[in-house]
């Protein structure tokens, strides 16, 4: 028996931790089949109707949702994905209204702050379990402190962190 405020969750958490259309396939693979709600089939047979419907790729999760939890489940997918692109309108509204006022910048200069502390706690966390090699550490520096200019666009930041270390390592 699924629990659909359950499956509104997981599928909610799945939309907010993904960036593409497809990109919350592995954390929904993961959960539902954890579960027993799900099997590979049917992600398969859901993972095909959105290749095959006209629209974007992350519609697949609404078919997904109807082969698990029937229309209930379809119509709880539907409002799942929906729900944070929607989100991101409504602070995008906000901050246009009240971007210029001064507690609103201290507040994005605090947020970008943390972001900066939670990159570099993560950024150590994975060089330690790779290990601390110093050529991954200089192209993370220089990454860092091109992407700290804020002169260089993070595209380039990466295109150049790549080709270093495709020099680096050839």
């Amino acid at each position: 028996m699924i629990d659909l405020l359950t499956l509104f969750w997981l599928l909610l958490k799945a939309s907010l931790f993904s960036t593409t259309g497809s990109g919350n396939l592995p954390i929904l693979h993961q959960d539902l089949l954890a579960r027993g709600w799900a099997t590979d089939r049917q992600f398969a047979e859901a993972l095909a109707i959105g290749q095959v419907s006209p629209g974007p790729t992350g519609l697949w999760v609404i078919s997904l949702g109807y082969l698990v939890g029937g229309l209930r489940g379809a119509l709880l997918s539907l409002v799942a994905i929906t729900l944070p692109p929607l989100a991101v309108l409504a602070v995008a509204g906000f901050y246009r209204r009240f971007g210029g006022h001064p507690a609103m910048q201290g507040f994005v200069r605090g947020l970008s702050l943390a972001v900066t502390g939670i990159f570099l706690v993560v950024l150590f966390g994975i060089m330690r379990g790779v290990g601390f090699e110093p050529r991954a550490l200089l192209i993370a520096l220089c990454a860092l402190g091109l992407g700290a200019t804020r002169r260089v666009p993070v595209i380039g930041v990466m295109a150049l962190a790549a080709l270093a270390g495709i020099l680096l390592y050839s």
